[in-house]
């Protein structure tokens, strides 16, 4: 007899009340719903109005509905409800023998009332195509969800008082079974809620009403099928099979992924957020909004019905455990049971696994989903806070930091909505749990509920511990990953200054920290892996021994029902320690996330927008304060007084660090006000100092968003002098440009930020320093064609520190400290004779040096000559080939790439090769500990199961059957047992901890090292963002979670394989089905991966351009605000937002289709071996041992589809590893020191640099870019390098520095081939002072002296000779002030002041400047020069110029000209010939200040 004790006390109370108690309560309720469901219908009729949005949408138009599966489901569904309780009242009429009610009237009214219910019903559902409606009424919906649970719980009462009784099932009994199918299926469509009709309108036009899609989206040629999917295609995944289908015949690529569903999209997603944030802050009355309140709000809905189905699952799952003792009671009493009951058992365990399957999918699916629309409206949150950051809000945030806020805390963030349907299953499974110890073992289940407890309370101070090793875990990353981008960013500087060794011990010593913190948090969560493996025998053998000493009986039944209770307990206590392991980790992410978003904005009130009818000022700025620092006590800018008329030229100069660039930032409103007033009348557009260019080609840099016009744009490209560059490039204007425009020259990138603004045709020109980076004719060119020609009529404010370009300035301001000191026109201030005196006098020195040379050459000529001021140095087309600053690519190259420098991130394709997993595997010490964890697990197994025998075996079949050993004696031998196979996990869980945190740190340091060796080129045509990616994203899978996961595929698999064991002892006919059905899964599962590998690849690929955009933007976000392009950088970022959700959704749905059809074939092996179970005939198997194998195949459909899931995950996780290891065998550089060619310590004395037949290229297959240089520079001897942008000047500099390598030729050194000794001899033996000046984060010290080689002594006068003396003093840290990222709180001359420093310390034998006083006033480059003379005056100087008067006094002038020597003499020499190409330079330079001339005579 079935002893169901709680259930059968509450049915004897039912009854006591009144025998038609269940009738009562169902006429009460469905006549409310039906009272419900007429009230809205009856007023909808008689207003005739209807609330429903859909209505709106076709008001004058005939409109026709297109019936969806849903739509004829709900109807059919219903009709079948309907026909069923017709039937019963039938069967009622024909015999009142059918129900337990006495009372005719009640007994025909528990009828009659549902078939009015479902009357009702299919009439109102009926009209929902009428009325448009697009979603099912809330009450039709709520009352189809109460009818499954009517249908439930009859059913069940009913079956369990026949059984009880001894009865036979009748009709009408079968009739209730008949009726759970319609009424789940109902419930199923309440629960999504949507009609899915679409509505065609009498002009054809089929459209799915408020289905969000916009007019941009339908345009697109991709879909979404999940938008469009069925309910049957929603339940079974189905709506992915197109996708398979076209995955299993080719290689995916990113066109052949449909489109999120448009609720999933980032542009819906952020809406939403924003829309949340918007109400939190209205209801709290603040300025910070919460951001916890905000995600409640934005995942409520979606979470409540995800918690929904993961209580339905929870339930459903103990259903088995719950009917055991039953199953088993029935296989022991099968002589005096009706074999009928035998299969309805079965068919409950199968249904109950039904319902667990499909519940648990989507909820999984569900949480999924939701993690994707909030990592999407996150990660827009934090960039469109980066945006709008603050300078001391942007300081204390690297970009480094920033970025890990977007691809780990939000990473974390999302996990926890994952876990979070965990939360709401924990007291459902224990409290079902508890309640099945409860009806088979009494009292003892309070036992088995205090050791639970026990057990779960083990996690709290462990958690406590997990969430600080995760915060410093998480601290350390950032470090790292700050430190990280800061070296790939500065690269050249480090290969030039021969620093890799030092920055390299650096990310080491940053690395091993974070692995302390990581090997802390992994030991604990081994511990806690072995604490909760134990759990089940804890809690087992602490309840077996309490039934003991309570004198309760262990039956087999009882047994087994509690064993199975156990292990399902197991879920809920192996999920608490990952669950508050998680919520600890997304509580740390979302308070620095939450600390980010709370970060000071830049002031949107500080400038105010006049408009332009309003004012004849274009910019007034009235008693200015201003400071980048507002808790300084000296701002940065004081007693600003200024007003500039419409179209007028104002020029700004003043000495390096006197605040020029900071008045720009004022007027722009980047600068914190202090006090005073900014107005500003008309659009801006801005040129930093630093060309900020961005990846893509050029054209789009100059559009910059704007519509292209032809005639405007090409106005604009001559204007620029882009002209020639555009026709020399095989591309043109669609060249590509690399990351941070880095196969431009500086000269390049500068014209092209200009000609964007020009573009922009704005009303205020704000230009800082633009033409520092150019030469001298084309500085004149881009200066009377662009400044005074295009922008002619534009007000135009330019920080200039030529002196040549401000006499055609309508007023001039002069700065100092911070202060504007001087104002007025060249005349004007040239007569005041104060402080712009000193700038134009050194002007002048310079000028009349290289008027000196020429008139002793006596080659003064008419320097009004158009045609030779316009003749061009180089006369052949090809001279913007050559590389400035970095490998820049051959036209043919482009040409070859389609105008791509930056080719798309590489990717394999197919499956993922053996050798990767053998190369993971085999990373530590040869994968000798793998066979121990192997052996570990499996000893975990045999144990497990054999303790589980043990208690089947031992214990009688029935309460009435004497044991045949002693309690106690069978207790000690399955305790001792279960204690042996916790201990085989404390061993396995330590040693995949200790295995794949060393595997994660020798792979770590393996692409380090390849990566910081490295050729330059690969850093030119590499993004940083995808470097970043591996060591941020990648690296964290490989530290936390691909041992766990490869563990679990091989854990997985041992535990199906004992549980086959288990169940083959009874039922060997099973293996019948079982083959079949797993070769059905390995087919399912060969057809799964091709798509999901791809699919995984894609969203690793697609997540770098999110983060390099970023980068991108946080670098520009001053010019984006400028420019006012906010919103466009915004959708772009939504844009690759998705291009990342659409391969990252499909592939986690793709995990959901396999999952879902291998539970479902599971779950048929399991009814197949319950019914071959039951159709055995008696006394073939022993109840107990049967009961055993239904207890372990109560969880084969988990463990069949974790096996697979588990090998796909891992697969999945596998190509992070992949990934990792492309970049560990990275081509590298030459040896850093070559032991048998080491030069010796004073090596170059000289300092004589002999070039023979040098010829260098990029690439084998494109021509060479210096060709058969032969020339020597003799020791101890200035020689100047000239020529115009591109003709191949840096390329040669890099030649000396081997940063290229020679094709043909060498290159000598005081007679030491440099090919032949190491890098670091050579690079640590030579100075240079780079164009773009390089600082770290960190100090003044570090940045000038990182070896720590020199003393303070010699750092001070370092820095005294450099000018930089006194600042540094005046600061209270000295030597130790604080150096940003970037070195952002120096100005760019400064930087370039401090790279003079790291010269003189060094004291080479050979200097070499590359345009390096390109960012300082005419006065500072006069003194540096002068520190050059005294400082290197027995010492090789090669100086690459853009302003003639610093190489004019050079012994030798090199004149390179497409890449060949087309001069090289002394300047006198040179320009004794009229025609030297030096000489043209030089008349072009003095003709450019003319003008200067003859102001400064007529003064």
């Amino acid at each position: 007899m079935t002893d169901l004790k709680f259930l059968q006390f509450q049915v004897t109370w039912m009854q006591l009340i009144s025998p038609c108690f269940w009738e009562e309560v169902c006429i009460i309720l469905q006549l409310g719903f039906v009272g419900i469901i007429l009230l809205p219908l009856v007023q909808k009729i008689v207003s005739k109005t209807s609330r429903n949005i859909a209505a709106q949408a076709s008001k004058d138009y005939p409109i026709v509905a297109k019936v969806s599966l849903s739509y004829r489901a709900s109807i059919v569904c219903s009709s079948l409800m309907l026909c069923i309780h017709v039937l019963k009242l039938l069967m009622l009429l024909y015999s009142m023998n059918d129900t337990r009610c006495n009372s005719k009237l009640e007994a025909y009214s528990s009828e009659i009332v549902p078939v009015i219910s479902w009357a009702v019903t299919i009439i109102v559902v009926s009209l929902v195509p009428k009325r448009k409606h697009i979603r099912f009424l809330w009450i039709l919906r709520t009352w189809w969800a109460f009818s499954f649970f009517f249908s439930i719980i009859s059913t069940v009462l009913d079956t369990y008082l026949k059984t009880e009784e001894h009865g036979y099932l009748k009709m009408i009994d079968y009739a209730n079974f008949i009726s759970l199918l319609p009424s789940f299926i109902l419930l199923i469509i309440s629960i999504r809620g949507k009609t899915g009709l679409i509505f065609i309108d009498s002009h054809n036009i089929a459209e799915p009403l408020l289905s969000g899609k916009t007019d941009k989206d339908s345009n697109k040629k991709r879909g979404s099928p999940y938008g469009k999917a069925t309910l049957f295609q929603l339940i079974t995944f189905s709506w992915l099979n197109q996708l398979f289908s076209v995955g299993i015949k080719k290689t995916l690529e990113e066109d052949d992924i449909p489109d999120v569903y448009v609720k999933d999209s980032a542009e819906f997603s952020s809406f939403a957020f924003d829309q949340n944030l918007k109400q939190v802050r209205e209801k709290d009355g603040s300025t910070n909004p919460s951001i916890y309140k905000a995600i409640f709000l934005f995942i409520r809905k979606k979470a409540a019905i995800n918690a929904m189905f993961a209580v339905i699952s929870a339930g459903a799952s103990y259903v088995g455990p719950y009917l055991i003792d039953d199953f088993v009671n029935f296989l022991a009493e099968k002589k005096t049971r009706d074999i009928k009951s035998g299969y309805v058992l079965a068919l409950a365990f199968l249904g109950a696994k039904l319902v667990e399957t499909i519940a648990q999918r989507q909820w999984i699916f569900g949480a999924r989903q939701l993690g994707l629309r909030l990592r999407a409206s996150l990660i827009s949150c934090i960039y469109k806070k980066g945006l709008v950051l603050s300078s001391p809000s942007r300081q204390s945030h690297t970009s480094g930091e920033i970025i890990n806020y977007m691809s780990v805390d939000i990473q974390r963030i999302t996990d926890f909505i994952w876990y979070l349907n965990i939360i709401w299953m924990l007291p459902v499974q224990i409290s079902l749990a508890i309640y099945i110890l409860h009806t088979s073992l009494g009292l003892g289940s309070l036992a088995a509920l205090a050791a639970t407890l026990i057990v779960m309370s083990c996690n709290i101070p462990i958690t406590r511990i997990q969430k600080r090793y995760q915060s410093k875990i998480m601290d350390a990353k950032d470090d790292r990953m700050k430190a990280t981008s800061e070296v790939l960013r500065s690269m050249k500087t480090i290969k030039l200054q021969a620093w890799d060794s030092q920055f390299l011990h650096k990310l080491e010593s940053l690395r091993k920290v974070e692995y302390k913190w990581l090997w802390k948090s992994l030991r604990l969560a081994a511990t806690s892996a072995f604490i909760f493996w134990g759990s089940p025998t804890f809690i087992s053998v602490v309840t077996f021994g309490a039934c003991m000493l309570m004198g309760i009986q262990l039956t087999a039944g009882r047994v087994l029902s509690a064993l199975a209770t156990f292990r399902m307990l197991q879920d809920p206590i192996f999920n608490l320690p990952d669950l508050l392991s998680v919520i600890a980790q997304a509580k740390v992410s979302a308070d620095r996330v939450a600390s980010y978003l709370q970060e000071e904005e830049i002031q949107q009130e500080a400038v105010e927008h006049v408009p332009r009818d309003q004012t004849s000022f274009d910019v007034e700025v009235g008693n200015g304060k201003f400071s980048w620092d507002p808790e300084s006590t000296n701002p940065t800018l004081n007693g600003v007084q200024l007003r500039v008329k419409r179209g007028m030229k104002m020029a700004i100069c003043g000495a390096v660090g006197s605040g020029k660039s900071s008045l720009l930032s004022c007027i722009l409103g980047e600068i914190e006000k202090l006090s005073g007033t900014v107005k500003v009348s008309g659009t801006k557009a801005y040129v930093p100092q630093s060309p900020w260019i961005l990846t893509g080609n050029i054209r789009e840099n100059i559009l910059f968003g704007n519509p292209y016009d032809n005639n405007k744009y090409d106005r604009t490209v001559k204007a620029c002098a882009l002209t020639k560059d555009f026709e020399l490039f095989a591309c043109g204007d669609l060249t590509e440009i690399g990351e941070r425009g880095i196969n431009m020259s500086g000269g390049q990138k500068q014209r092209i930020q200009i000609a964007r603004a020009v573009y922009q045709d704005a009303d205020i020109y704000l230009l800082d320093d633009p033409f520092s980076a150019v030469d001298a004719h084309t500085g004149t060119q881009l200066f009377e064609d662009c400044l005074m020609g295009i922008l002619k009529d534009k007000t135009v404010l330019y920080v200039t520190h030529q002196v040549e370009f401000l006499p055609a300035a309508d007023i001039i301001l002069v700065m100092q400290n911070g202060r504007i000191t001087q104002t007025g026109t060249f005349d004007e201030l040239l007569k005041q004779n104060i402080g712009f005196g000193n700038l134009v006098g050194a002007h002048k020195r310079a000028l009349e040096s290289v008027v000196t040379v020429e008139n002793s050459s006596k080659t003064c000529q008419d320097l009004g000559s158009d045609g030779e001021s316009d003749t061009d140095l180089t006369s052949n087309a090809q001279q913007l080939q050559q590389k400035h600053g970095s490998d820049r690519l051959h036209p043919q190259e482009i040409t070859e790439n389609g105008g791509k420098l930056v080719q798309d991130e590489e990717r394999e394709k197919g499956s993922i090769g053996k050798e990767v997993y053998w190369s993971y595997i085999t990373t530590v010490k040869g994968g000798f500990l793998i066979p121990i964890i192997l052996l570990a697990q499996s000893s975990f197994q045999v144990l497990q199961i054999a303790s589980n025998y043990w208690m089947a075996w031992a214990s009688p079949p029935t309460s009435e059957t004497e044991p045949t050993l002693g309690m106690k004696f069978v207790l000690l031998v399955y305790s001792l047992l279960a204690v042996g196979s916790s201990l085989c996990v404390l061993v396995r869980a330590m040693l995949v901890a200790v295995t794949g945190l060393w595997t994660a740190q020798t792979l770590f340091i393996n692409m380090l090292h390849s990566v910081l060796r490295a050729p330059m080129a690969f850093f030119d045509s590499t993004p940083a963002g995808r470097i970043l990616n591996r060591a941020s994203t990648d690296q964290s899978v490989l530290d936390l979670e691909m041992a766990s996961r490869l563990g679990w595929c091989a854990f997985s698999i041992i535990q199906l394989l004992g549980t086959i064991a288990v169940m083959s002892q009874v039922a060997w006919e099973v293996f019948v089905i079982f083959f079949p059905v797993t070769a059905i899964c390995l087919w399912y599962q060969q057809y799964y991966i091709p798509t999901a590998r791809e699919l995984a690849r894609l969203a690793g690929i697609q997540r770098a351009p999110i983060l390099h955009h970023f980068a991108e933007s946080l670098a520009g976000a001053a010019a984006i605000r400028a420019f006012d392009q906010e919103n466009r950088f915004i959708k772009a970022n939504l844009g690759l937002i998705d291009n990342h959700s659409r391969p990252w959704f499909h592939n986690v749905s793709a995990m959901e289709w396999l999952s879902f059809r291998l539970n479902l074939l599971s779950n048929f092996v399991f009814a197949f071996s319950l019914v071959v179970l039951v159709s055995l005939p008696d006394g073939i198997i022993n109840p107990s041992i049967a009961g055993l194998a239904v207890t372990y195949g109560i969880n084969l459909n988990v463990q069949q589809a974790s096996v697979i899931w588990n090998i796909c995950n891992a697969e999945n996780k596998m190509i992070s590893v992949e990934r990792i290891l492309q970049y560990s065998n990275l081509a590298s550089e030459s040896a850093l020191e070559i032991e048998e060619c080491r030069p010796h310590n004073n090596w170059p004395e000289v300092g004589t640099i002999c070039f023979r037949n040098l010829e260098i290229r990029y690439a084998e297959h494109l021509p060479s870019v210096l060709k058969n240089i032969s020339c020597t520079f003799p020791g101890r001897k200035k020689i100047g390098v000239v020529g115009r942008t591109g003709s191949g000047k840096s390329t040669l500099i890099q030649a000396i520095f081997r940063i290229v390598e020679p094709r043909e030729g060498s290159i000598i050194i005081d007679n030491v081939d440099i090919c032949k000794i190491g890098l670091h001899d050579l690079r640590s033996r030579l100075s240079i002072i780079p164009q773009d000046p390089t600082m770290f984060e960190g100090t003044i010290r570090g940045n000038l002296d990182p070896l720590v080689q020199y003393s303070d002594n010699e750092v001070w006068e370092a820095l005294d000779k450099c000018q930089l003396g006194e600042i540094v003093r005046a600061k209270e840290e000295k030597l130790d002030a604080t150096v940003i990222e970037n070195g952002e709180n120096w100005s760019v001359g400064q930087r370039q002041l401090f790279c003079l420093g790291r010269a003189l310390l060094k004291k080479s034998s050979i200097l070499v400047l590359d345009e390096a006083t390109a960012s300082v006033d005419s006065a500072t480059d006069g003194v540096i020069q002068k520190i050059i003379d005294q400082e290197f005056k027995d010492r090789t100087v090669v100086t690459i110029a853009h302003r003639i008067h610093t190489v004019i006094d050079s012994d030798l002038i090199l004149v390179l000209s497409d890449g060949r020597v087309a001069e090289f003499e002394s300047p006198a020499k040179l320009l004794d010939r009229e025609d030297s190409l030096f000489s043209k330079l030089i008349r072009e330079y003095s003709m450019r200040s003319k003008t200067f001339q003859q102001l400064r005579k007529s003064a």
